[in-house]
Parts: structure tokens; C-alpha cells; sequence
């Protein structure tokens, strides 16, 4: 799937296509009035020159039809004048696209996750969701893809009109509760949620030690030849388990895993920058990273304690409060303002630096982020301005003040 084109706000310029020759101005402004016309021929066809209705759900309806009209019209105006959308989304926001593992799938370097270690909150799927959450999770949502994101870690997504470049994964978990013929149930179940005839990667969310895993790996391997999926991965497996779905899947002439999902940060480090890079060079499975503030920490807004309303305040998060206040919480803290110090040279926050840090790292595929606002996650996006700024030297001072850069055989350089 190709990275999806940006979005042009509404009533704006039509700006997003934007060339460094002489031309760009003109097809700037061409675009600006093909836009109006298309989608003015598309209401027209579609009978929605009508007056505004008052009906949510028609006005839902409406929207999602504009937007595919945006997208239609924007996708041709570009194939009419010899324009790539990579090219365009690039020279905009420069978002890198890196392929997730040794697979043909193309995602963009930055994701946007729904799980509550990296996101407070659910992107839920908009007639599901309350009125104030559902707006938000919109502009979030349309924001990211403007921005160049083309991949939504997400079980609920608002895909209307999107979908052909869009990547979507979802997780699926049974925990011994259901035999390994569920996964069809819950997978089917998904995809009703995201009104979408299959997702790109299924991932198995965490091991289930009560299930042999070459039932596992048929299972997976059934869902991607009924056509319910593309691809499948892994999220929180061990490198053991992986290597084990592999050979399962190589000798009884199933499909592997392509991709594992994993924590990673500053603070840890050991399997995406050791385990998982020898996996790839082995048998070709990438990683796709969640949690690059580490529930918030690298923030830097526990520096003085825990504040009122933090996701460390909060019922359920008494650990990510004993973590922070623990003496090597209070270590890490100190840690974070010697960094905070490199941000400052670097012109960038402490957010952006640790997006970067990770990022940095050509061994991962995409790495998820969480926001709460458009704010944070514009703030999130700005990392990839910074990564060019991390040089060896950087890389190296920034290894000095963490200490604890895994050891590995083998030099892996980003």
C-alpha cells in the first residue's frame, strides 16, 4: 500500500503540493480550483447540493462522503500531473517510510497506537464513541494522516474513504479462554467493528502457553488465506517464541510472522536493539515499537513528583506512580535532565529527542506513538525534524548519560 496523500484543510489553499520548481505555484493554485470543481461535480452526482441536514447520522454520512470526494479528486489531479503521493507527503512533513521487516508492506517510521501505555486515550470508533471523545479522536486521527501517517495500530479506526492507503493492524488475544478457532470469531468481530473487509497485519497478542503453537501459526496462516488479513505478527513474544513460529510455519508449509511488536525507550533497550535485530538478519521479522516516553516518564513532567491529573494519578496506575517515586525512578529523573539539556541545544523538547532516539534505530520498522491532544501530537510528529540532528556524537553523549547500551556481538548501526 502506498502512503497516503495529505489531506488539505478545510478551506485552505490546497498548499500540500508544493514543488521547489517554478511550477509549484501553479499547481498549487490548479489544484486549489480542480478540488472545488470535483467535489462540487461529486455532490451534484451524489445529490448533496441540498440544504445542511440536522440528522447526526446524515450529517456523518455527508462527511464521509466530502472527504472521499477529497481524496478522489486529489489522488487524480496528482496521477494527471505526473505526481507521486510519497513525494508530495515527504517534501511536506518529511515522514520516512520504512517496509515492516523483510515484507513488501510500506508503513510510515511514525504510527499512531490506541493502547493505554502509549495513548490516554482509546481512538474508538467514532459512532461508538462520546461526543467530545469522538471529535477528538477525529482530529487526531485526520491530523496523523495529513501529516503523512499511514499507520493506525488501532482494533476501531475511522477509515471512510481512506482505505487504499492506509495501513491497519489489530490484536487479537485469547489467553486460553477459547480454543485457537476463536481467533476467526474475534478477528470477524473486528473487522465488523472497522467496517473493513480485512486488515493489513493481525497481531498475536502475547503467547498463549495453554496452545501448541503450530495450532497457533495454522491459525494465523487460515485467517490470511481467507482473506482476512495480510500479514501476522507478534506483540510480546520472546525471541525464542518467535524462532519457534518460524520453523513451525517453514516446516509445515505455513505462513511466519513478519513483524513483532515491543516496547522500547531509553530505558529499555536490550530486545529491540539486541534480540530483535538478529531475528531480522535470521529470518526477516521486523519491529514495531510502542511506549517511546515510557508511559509518560521521558515527558519530563514527573521531574518534581507525581502531579495532580498525570496518568500517574490515576486509579489503576498505583505502579506507574511506584515506578516513577522508587529509587531508580528518582535515578532516571536526573538522567532526564541531562538530556533535556541536549533537547535545549538541539532546539527541540525532551518528547521529540526520545521520539527521535528511537527512530534513529533504521532496525525498527515504525514506531507507535499515543496523544491525548493535537498538540501532543504534533508536538510527537516534530520529531522527525530532529532526527537529522542526531549525529554520532549526539548518539554517543546521549549513550553516556543513559549507561545502559545493551552489549551485542555485532555492531548494528542505524
Amino acid at each position: 500500500m502506498s502512503p497516503p496523500p495529505a489531506i488539505p484543510k478545510a478551506g485552505g489553499p490546497g498548499s500540500v503540493i508544493r514543488k521547489s520548481n517554478s511550477s509549484g505555484k501553479m499547481l498549487s493554485m490548479s489544484y486549489s480550483e480542480s478540488m472545488r470543481s470535483g467535489i462540487s461535480r461529486y455532490h451534484s452526482d451524489q445529490g448533496l447540493n441540498q440544504p445542511r441536514p440536522t440528522d447526526p447520522g446524515e450529517l456523518q454520512r455527508l462527511r464521509e462522503q466530502r472527504h472521499a470526494a477529497q481524496v478522489k479528486n486529489m489522488e487524480d489531479f496528482l496521477k494527471m500531473n505526473g505526481l507521486a503521493l510519497e513525494e508530495c507527503v515527504s517534501y511536506q512533513t518529511g515522514m520516512k517510510y520504512r517496509n515492516l521487516g523483510k515484507s513488501g508492506l510500506r508503513v510510515s517510521c511514525l504510527g499512531l497506537g490506541d493502547d493505554l501505555s502509549t495513548t490516554s486515550l482509546p481512538l474508538s470508533f467514532l459512532s461508538l464513541a462520546p461526543l467530545s471523545g469522538q471529535q477528538m479522536a477525529e482530529q487526531l486521527l485526520c491530523l496523523a494522516y495529513e501529516n503523512g501517517i499511514n499507520l493506525f495500530d488501532t482494533a476501531e479506526v475511522y477509515a471512510a474513504g481512506k482505505r487504499s492507503s492506509l495501513v491497519i493492524t489489530t490484536k487479537i488475544f485469547w489467553g486460553g479462554k477459547y480454543v485457537v478457532s476463536s481467533l476467526v470469531v474475534c478477528l470477524k468481530a473486528s473487522l465488523e467493528r472497522l467496517q473493513l473487509e480485512y486488515v493489513d497485519v493481525v497481531f498475536a497478542n502475547r503467547p498463549d502457553p495453554n496452545t501448541p503453537m503450530e495450532e497457533t501459526v495454522r491459525a494465523m496462516t487460515h485467517v490470511i488465506n481467507q482473506g482476512m488479513a495480510m500479514y501476522w505478527g507478534t506483540s510480546r513474544w520472546s525471541p525464542m517464541e518467535i524462532m519457534e513460529a518460524y520453523s513451525v510455519a517453514r516446516q509445515f508449509n505455513q505462513i511466519p510472522p513478519i513483524c513483532e511488536q515491543a516496547e522500547y525507550h531509553m530505558f529499555q533497550r536490550e530486545k529491540v536493539e539486541v534480540q530483535l535485530p538478529e531475528l531480522f538478519h535470521k529470518i526477516g521479522v521486523g519491529a514495531m515499537t510502542w511506549s517511546p516516553l515510557a508511559c509518560g516518564i521521558i515527558s519530563g513532567k514527573y521531574d518534581s513528583g507525581v502531579p495532580p491529573y498525570s496518568r500517574a494519578s490515576l486509579k489503576g496506575y498505583q505502579w506507574l506512580k511506584d515506578k516513577i517515586l522508587s529509587e531508580e525512578g528518582r535515578r532516571q529523573q536526573a538522567k532526564l535532565k541531562e538530556l533535556q539539556a541536549i533537547a535545549e541545544r538541539l532546539g527541540c523538547t525532551l518528547p521529540q529527542l526520545a521520539i527521535a532516539w528511537c527512530l534513529r534505530n533504521e532496525g525498527v520498522s515504525s514506531v507507535l506513538l499515543g496523544a491525548s491532544s493535537t498538540d501532543q501530537l504534533m508536538e510527537n510528529i516534530g520529531a522527525i525534524q530532529v532526527l537529522p540532528k542526531l549525529s554520532s556524537s549526539i548518539t554517543h553523549e546521549v549513550d553516556s548519560i543513559l549507561g545502559n547500551k545493551p552489549y551485542s556481538k555485532k555492531d548494528y548501526r542505524s
